[in-house]
C-alpha cells in the first residue's frame, strides 16, 4: 500500500482535468504534523475552474470518496488536507516488512534485464589510494540495488592495465629499479618508480619518448616488454584484492583495457568503412565539431591506441557478449567529455543502442590537507586508510564497551561501515573532505550511528526473547502516537526509494533514507516504553522495533555495509 498512490487514485476520481500521476506530483507533505500527511494545492486549478482556489477546495473535499485509509479530509486556505487512518496504514506496513523480512524493498521489475555495472577500475602499477574508494562504493551499492530490483547484474572491474604509463615504468625500472625492492614493497615501490620517472623527465625530455618507445613494443608483442607487464600487473593484483576483500567488494569480470588489444583493428576498420576516421597531423580522429566537441582521438601519430579506442571496442564486446539494457560507467566528473566522445562515436557508427551507455559521474575526494596525485607521489592509500579507521574503531569500543563480544569482527565492520557510509552520504556529484571526526563520530549522521541503531534495536529483541508472532493477534491499532506512525511511515517508503535510487543512480537517496528511519526510530525508543509496556502494547511496539531492524540491515547491506548485533 502506498498512501501517496492511494490519494492520488481519490483524487483523480474528482478531477478529470488532471491525471493521476499530475496529481501524485502536485501532492505536498506539509511542514506540520497537524496540517495533515498529505496536502493537495489547487491553486494550479484556479484558471480551469474559474474559481478561488479556497473555493475549489471546498468543492472537491465533497467528490472525493471514502478510504479505509484516510481518517478525514479538509480544506484549509486553498489546500486539500488528508489525515491518514493510522491502523490500516500501521497494520499494512508492518505485516508487509515481518512477512517479506530480508525481501522487503526487493522487486521482479528488473527480471530478464541485464545491466552492466563499470566500477572501481584502479590502474595496475599505481597504488589504490582513497580516491579510487567512491567508483568502487558507488559501484558496489548501484550493483546490489539493481540486483535487489530482480536485474541480472554484471560488474566488470575494468582495469587500467595498458596504456603508456607502462612504458614510463618499464624504462623507469630498466634504470633505477630493483627486483627484490619490488617484491619485498609491491606497489609502493612501482609507485616510487613511477614518481621518479616524472621527476627525471622534467629534466630530460626524452625519457618520455623512450617510453612512447616501450608501449608501442608491448602494442607489438614484444616478450620482454609482455613479461614486465604481467608482473607489474600480477603484484598489483594481489594487493588490489586485499583491500576488495576488506570492502567486501566482488566482480564477476577483471577484463581491463588489455582484454581488447586484439578486438580494437576490426573496429578501427569499421570507424574506416563507415567513413567517419580522418587523419589529423598524423594521428586519426572522428569529428565532433557538428557537437561542439572536441574530436575524439582514435590513433596516435605511431599508431598506438587510446582511451576511447578501448571503451568504444569494449562497449561493443559488452553489447554483444552481454545484450544490456544498460551499461553504466561510473568515473570522476572530470572523465565527462571524454565520455560525451566516445558515446557520440557510438551513435555515429549506427548503434541504437547508444542511449543505453550512462556515465555516472562522481565529485572528487580529498583530505582535510589537500589534493591527491600520482604523479607527485602524495597519494594516502586506501588499506592504510581502512586499517587506520578499524583500529580508531577498536579504541572507542575499548572505551565505551570493553567486554564486547566479537570486538574485532564489530571493530572491522564498523570501521570499514563508516568509510562507506560517509562516501555514500551526500550526492554523489559533490566533492567530499575526508574527516575523522566527522566519520567515526557514533552521534552524528554517520554509519555507526545507523549501525548502533540496528544493533539498539537486537539488543531490545533480545531482551525481549522475541519469537514469531501471529501478525493477526497484534493489536497494531495501539501504536497511535506520533512517533510510531512516523517510524512507519520512514518503513513504508524503503520500497520506493529503492527504485528511485537505481532511476536515478543515486545511493546517497538510500542511505539519507535508512538515516531517517534511524532518527524516527530513535526518537521512537526514547518517548515509547517497550519492555516495561502493558503486554498488548508490548507486542504492538516489538513488531515496529523488529521490522526498524530488518529495513537498517536491508539498507545497511544494499549499500555494501554490515550490521552488528552487538556494538
Amino acid at each position: 500500500m502506498d498512501l501517496k498512490y492511494e490519494i492520488g487514485q481519490l483524487l483523480s476520481t474528482a478531477i478529470s482535468e488532471l491525471t493521476q500521476e499530475e496529481i501524485m506530483s502536485i501532492l505536498e507533505v506539509p511542514g506540520r504534523m497537524e496540517m495533515g500527511d498529505y496536502a493537495f494545492p489547487c491553486f494550479r486549478l484556479a484558471k480551469v475552474y474559474r474559481k478561488a482556489p479556497p473555493q475549489i477546495a471546498q468543492e472537491l473535499i465533497e467528490k472525493i470518496p471514502a478510504s479505509p485509509f484516510i481518517k478525514r479530509v479538509e480544506a484549509v486556505n486553498g489546500y486539500i488536507n488528508f489525515f491518514m487512518n493510522p491502523a490500516p496504514f500501521i497494520s499494512h506496513v508492518l505485516t508487509s516488512v515481518l512477512e517479506q523480512r530480508e525481501k522487503y524493498g526487493s522487486s521482479i521489475m528488473g527480471e530478464g534485464k541485464n545491466i552492466v555495472i563499470d566500477y572501481s577500475a584502479p590502474n595496475i602499477a599505481k597504488p589504490f589510494h582513497i580516491g579510487h574508494l567512491r567508483s568502487t562504493v558507488i559501484g558496489n551499492a548501484l550493483y546490489q540495488i539493481h540486483a535487489f530490483l530482480g536485474y541480472n547484474c554484471i560488474g566488470i572491474n575494468h582495469l587500467g592495465d595498458w596504456g603508456t604509463q607502462f612504458g614510463k615504468l618499464i624504462v623507469a625500472y630498466k634504470k633505477w629499479g630493483s627486483k627484490e625492492e619490488i617484491e619485498e614493497k609491491g606497489i609502493q615501490e612501482l609507485n616510487h618508480l613511477y614518481v621518479k620517472f616524472h621527476e627525471e623527465a622534467e629534466q630530460n625530455p626524452e625519457l618520455e619518448e623512450e617510453a612512447r618507445g616501450w608501449f608501442t613494443k608491448m602494442e607489438h608483442g614484444d616478450e620482454g616488454a609482455l613479461s614486465l607487464w604481467k608482473w607489474f600487473k600480477e603484484i598489483s593484483l594481489k594487493e588490489f584484492n586485499r583491500v576488495y576483500d576488506l570492502l567486501g567488494v566482488s566482480f564477476d569480470s577483471y577484463a581491463g583495457e588489455s582484454f581488447y588489444n586484439d578486438k580494437m583493428e576490426p573496429i578501427i576498420q569499421e570507424l574506416k568503412d563507415k567513413k567517419l576516421l580522418e587523419k589529423s597531423e598524423g594521428a586519426e580522429i572522428v569529428d565532433l565539431s557538428e557537437e561542439d566537441m572536441p574530436p575524439c582521438l582514435i590513433t596516435k601519430k605511431d599508431g598506438s591506441t587510446l582511451y576511447a579506442t578501448r571503451d568504444i571496442t569494449a562497449a561493443i564486446y559488452r553489447k554483444n557478449t552481454y545484450d544490456f539494457t544498460r551499461c553504466i560507467y561510473i568515473t570522476a566528473l572530470e572523465q565527462n567529455l571524454h565520455f560525451a566522445q566516445w558515446f557520440t562515436v557510438i551513435r555515429k557508427m549506427g548503434y541504437d543502442w547508444h542511449d543505453k551507455l550512462v556515465h555516472v559521474p562522481f565529485g572528487m575526494v580529498s583530505m582535510e590537507t589537500g589534493k591527491l596525485s600520482t604523479r607527485k607521489g602524495n597519494v594516502i592509500l586506501l588499506e592504510d586508510i581502512l586499517k587506520e579507521s578499524i583500529e580508531k574503531t577498536k579504541a572507542i569500543i575499548e572505551e565505551k564497551n570493553p567486554n564486547l563480544e566479537n570486538k574485532e569482527e564489530t571493530a572491522k565492520a564498523v570501521g570499514i561501515g563508516a568509510i562507506i557510509f560517509n562516501d555514500l552520504y551526500n550526492n554523489r556529484i559533490k566533492d567530499i573532505v575526508f574527516s575523522w571526526d566527522k566519520i567515526l563520530n557514533f552521534d552524528g549522521e554517520t554509519g555507526p550511528y545507523v549501525q548502533y541503531t540496528h544493533a539498539r534495536a537486537c539488543s531490545v529483541l533480545k531482551k525481549a526473547e522475541v519469537k514469531e508472532q501471529n501478525l493477526e493477534e497484534v493489536a497494531f491499532e495501539l501504536l497511535d502516537d506520533d512517533a510510531s506512525i512516523q517510524v512507519c511511515k520512514v518503513l513504508e517508503g524503503f520500497p520506493k526509494v529503492i527504485q528511485e535510487a537505481a532511476e536515478r543512480l543515486e545511493p546517497s537517496l538510500l542511505s539519507r533514507h535508512i538515516m531517517d528511519l534511524a532518527q524516527a526510530f530513535n526518537k521512537f525508543y526514547h518517548e515509547c516504553p517497550i519492555l516495561i509496556a502493558e503486554e498488548e502494547i508490548k507486542r504492538a511496539r516489538l513488531a515496529l522495533v523488529e521490522s526498524v531492524q530488518i529495513v537498517l540491515q536491508n539498507g545497511l547491506r544494499l549499500l555494501g555495509i554490515d550490521a552488528p548485533k552487538q556494538m
